[in-house]
């Protein structure tokens, strides 16, 4: 009997959006950057000139953290940070883009597990080294500088004791961090996954925030500390005073990844994996209290009311994402990878100012 051989139809990758999730992009002028260590991806969201959805990806070993910059990004990968530049004059474009993002520089770090990161007042790059539960910067000799860590770690170990790993910057400075748990063993967190989740207030070196579910991606904005109570599903803020969290809305997802741009909220939905980390959460009943099933995607979120008019959705592929970061004034950006040799092509030209002094 003859047979014939089938090869496997890859997986694909859809995008969906809310009527007004497009319009509401063009109205902000905004486009969006994001990451999914799942398939090692980092998108680029915009409009084209017709208004359609515009689609650009790179492919970068385990991405996840992202910070913007005035003309580029930080982006945290499984060993390395890259530091992304935009070499297009103001007003120029290529092919509807507006933008092209060049990986610049490469510092590595080897798999430190870093989780958030932002650029302080100084213009200096800090970082969440999750697996040495520390707050660092880049060293010019060493994997990391260590500049913080928590007053209940006895010691600096590659152990993700905490599993510390939002930070939120405040005036250019970093004030306050997140963490699973208060554990100090090597891997202690996840015993405490459900309601062990802190926020440390970094001046005064104490906890000012207990019993949230897996915290992720505090973000300081229009005076209030936001933060994603990824355990629950629920996004909300920290009452300081109080010492309470406050829910604002419920999204139907595991919540990583929040970008605040004035009076709304992006937030990052991922699907929950069928591991030990993620089930056993309280995200497990209010999925089903809800009738609901989880999403991967953006919500943006109107923080007036806490309703999520617009959003845009993943599916196939793509089950989880790790960071969101609005670029604002940006129509449609593109960046340059390292998986072809167009890079080899483009190059660009500080401003010549004449012969200097050596």
């Amino acid at each position: 009997m003859e047979q014939t051989a089938t090869t496997p139809t890859p997986p694909s990758l859809e995008m969906t959006t809310s009527r007004q999730m497009l319009s509401w992009m063009a109205e902000q002028n905004l486009s969006i950057a994001l990451t999914t260590y799942q398939i090692g991806k980092l998108f680029f969201l915009g409009l084209k000139p017709s208004q359609e959805l515009s689609v650009f990806e790179r492919t970068f070993n385990r991405c996840m953290g992202l910070c913007a910059t005035g003309n580029g990004l930080f982006m945290s990968t499984l060993y390395q940070i890259w530091r992304f530049e935009n070499i297009f004059e103001a007003g120029q474009q290529q092919d509807g883009f507006d933008r092209l993002y060049l990986p610049q520089v490469g510092y590595t770090t080897g798999d430190l597990d870093i989780h958030d990161m932002a650029v302080d007042g100084e213009g200096r790059l800090l970082f969440i080294n999750t697996l040495f539960g520390c707050l660092a910067t880049l060293s010019e000799t060493h994997s990391f500088k260590p500049l913080w860590h928590p007053p209940f770690l006895s010691k600096l170990a590659a152990e993700d004791r905490c599993h510390m790993n939002g930070l939120a910057m405040k005036e250019g400075r970093a004030t306050y961090v997140t963490a699973v748990s208060e554990s100090d063993v090597a891997d202690g967190w996840r015993e405490h996954r459900a309601n062990g989740g802190i926020v440390i207030d970094i001046a005064r070196n104490e906890i000012v925030l207990r019993g949230l579910s897996m915290p992720h991606s505090p973000r300081w904005h229009n005076g209030k500390l936001w933060l994603l109570n990824s355990g629950t599903g629920e996004f909300g803020y920290a009452d300081l005073e109080a010492g309470r969290f406050e829910p604002v809305c419920f999204c139907p997802g595991y919540l990583r990844g929040l970008s605040l741009h004035g009076d709304f909220a992006l937030v990052g939905l991922s699907k929950p994996r069928h591991n030990k980390t993620f089930t056993g959460l309280p995200l497990d009943d209010r999925l089903r209290n809800h009738k609901a099933e989880p999403r991967c995607g953006i919500h943006v979120i109107d923080l007036r009311t806490g309703d999520a008019p617009h959003w845009l959705r993943f599916e196939g592929i793509v089950d989880e994402l790790y960071d969101v970061v609005v670029l604002p004034r940006v129509r449609r950006p593109m960046a340059l990878g390292f998986k072809t040799d167009e890079i080899r092509r483009v190059l660009s030209v500080e401003a010549w100012t004449g012969n200097q002094p050596l």
